[in-house]
């Protein structure tokens, strides 16, 4: 009964979403969702940016096992970065009407700081997605008991989502957030709901919590945590900034006054709502210590879909595993389409110049297969967690993106060679003490980064210009 369920569920959302690809009639649609959408599907697209596989499986795993403080930078960084990133584009970016970030970085630069820029921000997704494509692999996995393997599942999960983003792009995307936002914050009330009965109530579980040390959110007074710590939570808030899906999400309002009040209620959303999975998770160590402390050890991603398979009835696992596949969809549908956007308009449109409207569309569709292959092969390759693989995807946006971005909206004498400088010098350093240091350092590779990238953004605007300075200062402002 509950295979059923889900095969019901995928082919409805199939079919929503190939629906509203029939709507889809140029790339404007297809990326910003023709720049039309009213303030509830705003809302809920920017809740869904980050509710998928890390929110449901990653982020509880790990809250059960280090407490807050091990999850400060989701959905404590990540929040942030909905509501900054809100802001900012609604102010900044939105009047530009332009499809992706790498626009603004050759508006507001040049073609060469647009391809770099644009090249940071593709790379970075392909840990994030990636986690998606596992998390969809172990849900088939678990659901089928083992009939379906997890590399199978992998392929599977991401042959549907690549069906109706490919057809649909921005446009499905945003519908089905809308619909399946319902369903997970339906779901997981519902499922939270059975486990307060089950543990004696949600004032039990804080308060097993509470004494076990996990409700602690700042490290001890110990550098090497603080730097940890901090190094977490600002490469999410500030590293996922400068992020493609995030940029498309906000700007397919229909206004810049939707867009900022829609990314900030969809972040604080987000914020509240992800304590809810890390009840849940908590819950399994009161319901039964030894197998959920067990599953702890060996694959803590598996604590929160082995508590519903063993402890609730066939109704509410299927409201549950239609709630994760709903999050974990409507997550890696976007965040399929941004890279792939991303990358055909910055980096591949250059060689076809004069290109028309209608193939510049399957242009970008062929590029989201070819994207779905690369990331998929990653992912059944890779043995990481998926929260660690999403925490570490964002280390090279905040090394590499985020000062250009952040210098070329508010300061009016950052110059094309300061924002190259920053690239380089900025993604050039923590790469070189990634490999060399490691998790040694006692400050993280991507904040030297980071720091390397403001000097060298400073420093190559106000000396001598060697490139040619940006012409249209003005956009941006």
């Amino acid at each position: 009964m509950l295979i059923w369920f889900v095969v019901a569920y995928l082919a409805l959302s199939i079919g929503v979403g190939l629906y509203v690809a029939t709507r889809v009639e140029n790339t404007k649609d297809f990326a910003v969702a023709g720049r039309c959408l009213p303030l509830p599907v705003v809302m809920a697209t920017v809740f869904a940016t980050w509710f998928g596989a890390e929110a449901v499986f990653g982020v509880s795993a790990t809250f059960v096992k280090d407490g807050l403080r091990g999850v400060v930078a989701d959905p404590f960084g990540s929040s942030l970065c909905l509501v900054i990133a809100g802001l900012f584009y609604g102010t900044r970016l939105y009047k530009l009407n332009v499809l992706t970030l790498g626009d603004f970085f050759r508006i507001r630069f040049n073609s060469s700081v647009e391809i770099l820029a644009t090249l940071c921000i593709v790379t970075s997704y392909l840990g994030w997605v990636s986690a998606q494509i596992k998390a969809l692999g172990l849900v088939f996995n678990v659901v089928t008991a083992d009939a379906i393997s997890q590399s199978a599942g992998m392929i599977l999960g991401a042959a549907i989502v690549l069906t109706y983003t490919t057809f649909g792009g921005m446009l499905s995307v945003a519908i089905l957030d809308f619909v399946q936002m319902g369903v997970v914050m339906g779901g997981m009330l519902f499922i939270a709901y059975l486990m307060a009965g089950m543990t004696g109530g949600v004032d039990t579980v804080v308060s097993h919590a509470a004494a076990a040390g996990k409700l602690d959110f700042f490290p001890e007074a110990d550098a090497s945590q603080w730097f940890a710590f901090l190094g977490a939570w600002l490469t999410m808030m500030l590293g996922s900034i400068p992020q493609q899906d995030v940029f498309q999400r906000v700007t397919s309002a229909k206004s810049a006054r939707i867009a900022i009040i829609g990314s900030v209620l969809g972040g604080l959303t987000y914020f509240a709502f992800t304590f809810v999975p890390m009840f849940i998770a908590y819950s399994a160590t009161l319901i039964d210590p030894d197998l959920f402390n067990g599953l702890l050890q060996n694959d803590s991603q598996l604590v929160l879909p082995t508590l519903v398979l063993q402890h609730t009835p066939v109704f509410a696992q299927a409201i549950f595993f239609g709630a994760v596949l709903s999050a974990i969809m409507s997550c890696s549908s976007a965040t399929l389409l941004a890279p792939s956007v991303a990358f055909s308009e910055n980096v591949v449109r250059g060689f076809f110049p004069g290109i028309s409207d209608r193939a510049f569309l399957r242009l970008m569709r062929i590029t989201i297969v070819c994207f779905t292959c690369v990331v998929l092969g990653f992912a059944l390759n890779t043995n990481a967690s998926i929260f660690k693989m999403v925490e570490s995807a964002y280390k090279i946006t905040l090394a590499g993106a985020f000062v250009p971005l952040f210098f070329g909206a508010y300061w009016k004498r950052a110059t094309t060679q300061g924002a190259l400088a920053a690239i380089l010098f900025g993604v050039g350093t923590w790469l070189a003490l990634d490999l060399s240091v490691g998790e040694a350092s006692l400050i993280p590779a991507q904040l030297i980064g980071l720091a390397a990238a403001i000097v060298a953004m400073i420093a190559g605007s106000l000396l001598p210009q060697k490139i040619g300075v940006a012409t249209t200062h003005g956009a941006a402002h």
